[in-house]
């Protein structure tokens, strides 16, 4: 098994036990399983951490991340069920880390298209996301009409040990000021 990292954002704590607390509820158990805000998904990010200095270099020169995260969404293509979140700073740093990076091959949503989102649920066999985002909706609706906005002061490294394991944080990365 080979494991695999991204880099992310971490919402505040209050929101990711909602967060969690929702996967308890309804069973859920995915690669989603630690909130998180993704900046830089796994495309180029090799095992070996080759790209880990240079990634490093540019947090560490990018300015504090403000987001504002909302209410609950589903995808069009039906991949995930997320809590939409607004950022500018955090599409900006995803394309410096993607220019950083250079991978050979990127997935299609990367580059300055990027939607960022705080996955709540992935689709997978047995679980019924459109039914999800109903359920969502009522736990999270303070979100819809009160958005949470905060600034993060670090990029998570974060590693998945393998297929059917969740991404959790290893390191933390300081943003610059």
């Amino acid at each position: 098994m080979t494991p695999s990292h991204l880099l992310a954002l971490l919402p505040p704590p209050e929101l990711a036990a909602r967060v969690q607390a929702f996967h308890v509820a309804h069973g859920l158990r995915d690669a989603a399983a630690v909130p998180h805000i993704t900046v830089k998904a796994r495309s180029g990010l090799d095992a070996e951490l080759t790209w880990a200095q240079r990634a490093r270099e540019v947090v560490a020169s990018h300015p504090p991340v403000t987001v504002t995260i909302g209410g609950p969404r589903l995808f069009g293509n039906g991949s995930a069920l997320y809590l939409h979140v607004d950022s500018p700073d955090a599409v900006r740093l995803h394309v410096a880390l993607l220019d950083a990076i250079q991978p050979a091959q990127r997935f299609g949503y990367e580059g300055p298209h990027l939607t960022p989102h705080l996955s709540v649920a992935l689709a997978r066999r047995g679980v019924e996301l459109p039914a999800l985002l109903a359920e969502a909706q009522a736990v999270f609706a303070d979100l819809e009409t009160d958005p949470v906005t905060v600034t993060a002061h670090e990029v998570a490294l974060m590693r998945k040990p393998g297929p059917g394991g969740f991404y959790a944080p290893v390191e933390a990365w300081p943003l610059g000021r």
